[in-house]
């Protein structure tokens, strides 16, 4: 019977993930039943989130459990299907396995269009991450054309479309990162009016409000902690907070005390709101439209950084909290069969 290689969780993690959380496993490549299908991983996703399901706690997420697969966003190629769905060579996206191979039910898996752009696309701009920034910043954020808006994380899968979807919509738009590479990409090709390099300032405070001179009508957090701290005291009146992530708690094994800020929200009479792009699945084909089409007319640009091989899938999640990433981190898997 043919294998596969799937990565299962080892052990739950205490404070920062490490490779000893996880462990591959060889197993019997699995054989699709009446409506399901055998996809072949091309490409995984690795995110932010998937240290909460490393946890043993309810959440919005359902935790992994010890000695079992994980699962992740993956683009992959149809090789078997006993599903009128889809047929053999069709390229699939869903939320599958940490697997080299997995079978899923036709109804939890779309088709990738090749003719979109690079199919690895499904998991980042054209995929989960867009969808979250087109709806959390457009229907939570709702800014306005003169607003300012400032995004955390902004190098990121996420962040970086944010800003961007802002720019469009005639905002004055800052990001924060952790490097000058970073900064430059977001300020030269993205078309940020300014970031601001958390790592290399002393005072996050006063390089926010240098950078927001007329104070803040929209922040999109994807990252919490300090730089959420800096920019609690800029908000403006009736600013719009989306809360998307908090990537400067998720390793930390007691959650700071607080929140001790929220008179500001008396002051600004300020909306603060958190998302999930779950609560969104019924407009998904709407914001893959939009988007779509701001890249054909090289209004949107993105970003991947792709980890080669399967077995390096550990090092490509334990990288985001280094923040070795700019754009979307991806493990390519396999290639296509064509």
């Amino acid at each position: 019977m043919a294998e596969t290689r799937q990565w299962q969780l080892a052990s739950r993690p205490v404070g920062e993930p490490t490779a000893e959380n996880f462990e591959l496993v060889t197993v019997d490549r699995p054989e699709p039943g009446d409506g399901e299908v055998l996809v072949e991983t091309l490409y995984q996703s690795v995110d932010p989130y998937m240290r909460g399901r490393m946890r043993d706690v309810e959440s919005y997420a359902e935790p992994w459990n010890v000695g079992e697969p994980m699962q992740a966003g993956v683009v992959g190629e149809v090789l078997e299907s006993e599903a009128d769905e889809f047929a053999e060579g069709d390229v699939v996206t869903g939320d599958l396995l940490w697997a080299e191979h997995a079978v899923a039910d036709a109804d939890e898996l779309q088709p990738v269009n090749p003719d979109l752009g690079p199919v690895s696309t499904a998991l980042g701009v054209l995929g989960m991450p867009g969808v979250t920034a087109f709806w959390g910043l457009l229907d939570v954020g709702d800014p306005n054309p003169g607003d300012t808006v400032v995004v955390s994380a902004a190098a990121g899968a996420v962040g970086s479309v944010v800003g961007q979807l802002a720019r469009i919509n005639g905002a004055r738009v800052v990001g924060t990162a952790g490097s000058e590479e970073k900064v430059e990409w977001l300020t030269e090709e993205l078309g940020f009016d300014a970031a601001i390099n958390y790592k290399e300032t002393d005072d996050l405070g006063s390089a926010v409000a240098e950078a927001c001179p007329d104070g803040i009508d929209v922040y999109f957090d994807n990252v919490g902690g300090p730089i959420t701290d800096a920019v609690w005291p800029r908000l403006n009146v009736h600013a719009r907070v989306a809360v998307c992530g908090q990537i400067a708690l998720y390793n930390e094994t007691e959650v700071p005390t607080g929140p001790r800020k929220l008179a500001k929200l008396i002051e600004t009479r300020a909306k603060v709101e958190g998302l999930l792009v779950g609560d969104y699945q019924d407009r998904w084909g709407e914001a893959l439209k939009r988007l779509s089409t701001f890249i054909q007319e090289d209004e949107l640009r993105y970003r991947e950084n792709v980890v080669e091989g399967f077995e390096n899938a550990p090092d490509a999640f334990l990288g985001l909290f280094e923040g070795e990433n700019i754009g979307k981190q991806l493990v390519k898997v396999g290639e296509r069969g064509d």
